[in-house]
């Protein structure tokens, strides 16, 4: 495994996601999924970063809404299953053969993007909040009542700041969802970071709702992206 260079966009992230912790205080039967406790996910993390960011490249920052309990929430990576994460960014890994939608569709973007290489050297793909919520053994998001998004809003802010420092692009930001875009707008809005917030359909939604136009919606993401 590569060695992660100082004061890199690799070195300040995995600072970052490495040291996090889940909220002490939380409304009455949410709960919070921390993988980076984990010796072999904090490995993982280690290698992805180094393999693909260790640089000071400044990317265009994706946003989804929180990670899945069975892709980032399991592996530390955003819109990265066990699967995608052996088998695309070629890291072994001992996280499960379970696959996860919007893994899957993310990485058919990265796929026609010239492969995770070529992709991760111009995009960070990451989550407004980066620790998995559940409720009821079922993914659940930070928006899902007033009273989480209220009682999260301080650390959405903060992740926000913490994550924009890693070297971003600031002329436009993507959100993956149509409210996850309202909430980072909104946030967006109060600290300046960056120009645009450019919004796209979460990839869960087409994968469950929008297959069989799965073609149209890569097209979308790829012109998107490319800041057409």
């Amino acid at each position: 495994m590569s060695t992660i260079i100082p004061n890199t966009f690799a070195d300040r992230a995995v600072k970052y996601f490495l040291n996090l912790s889940a909220p002490g205080v939380k409304p009455s039967g949410v709960g919070f999924l921390n993988p980076y406790g984990k010796p072999e996910v904090q490995n993982t993390v280690k290698e992805f970063f180094a393999k693909f960011y260790n640089d000071n490249n400044k990317r265009i920052f994706i946003f989804g809404i929180n990670p899945g309990r069975f892709g980032g929430g399991l592996t530390g990576i955003s819109f990265t299953d066990p699967v995608a994460l052996k088998k695309y960014c070629g890291i072994e890994n001992n996280l499960g053969n379970r696959r996860e939608l919007s893994s899957e569709f993310v990485y058919k973007v990265i796929e026609k993007s010239g492969g995770p290489a070529e992709f991760f050297s111009k995009y960070f793909l990451t989550a407004l909040y980066p620790l998995a919520i559940i409720k009821n053994g079922k993914n659940h998001n930070y928006y899902d009542s007033k009273e989480l998004y209220n009682s999260m809003k301080p650390l959405l802010v903060q992740s926000l700041k913490k994550q924009f420092s890693f070297g971003a692009r600031d002329f436009f930001a993507v959100s993956l969802g149509k409210k996850n875009a309202r909430f980072l707008t909104e946030i967006n809005g109060e600290l300046n970071l960056f120009r645009e917030i450019k919004i796209l359909e979460h990839p869960r939604f087409i994968m469950q709702y929008k297959r069989k136009k799965l073609e149209f919606y890569i097209e979308r993401y790829l012109k998107t992206l490319a800041g057409k």
